[in-house]
């Protein structure tokens, strides 16, 4: 119900932009956003967005990564410059609801490595 697209190989410093877009089964979304997950690691924030366009970034991306969202389309994007070998990692998708249940993509892929 959440598709994900966008991720890829590249080099350090480089850029790389995710998109995901959430089914028509899924409404009133209240927030989407992304989380990533690195091997061995628990799932983390990366940054979300509200319907009213409140944006929360981690510390760890705060001025390389971008956030953006169309609540008509119900898609959220993440812009990602400046990429480091740390940032590499599973991201995943995430809408929450007005009924607060939470969706998931599948997870794509991120691997930032010279």
């Amino acid at each position: 119900q959440l598709e994900e697209s966008g991720g890829g190989l590249v080099q350090p410093g480089e850029s790389l932009r995710l998109s995901c877009a959430a089914s028509g089964s899924i409404f009133k979304i209240n927030s989407m956003g992304w989380y990533r997950q690195a091997p061995g690691e628990l799932r983390v924030l990366v940054a979300t967005i509200t319907s009213g366009g409140y944006t929360n970034y981690a510390d760890s991306v705060k001025g390389r990564f971008t956030i953006s969202g169309d609540n008509a389309k119900k898609t959220v994007d993440l812009q990602m410059n400046s990429l480091k070998p740390e940032d590499t990692a599973v991201y995943y998708c995430n809408a929450k609801t007005t009924a607060r249940k939470d969706y998931w993509g599948k997870g794509t892929l991120v691997t930032v490595s010279s």
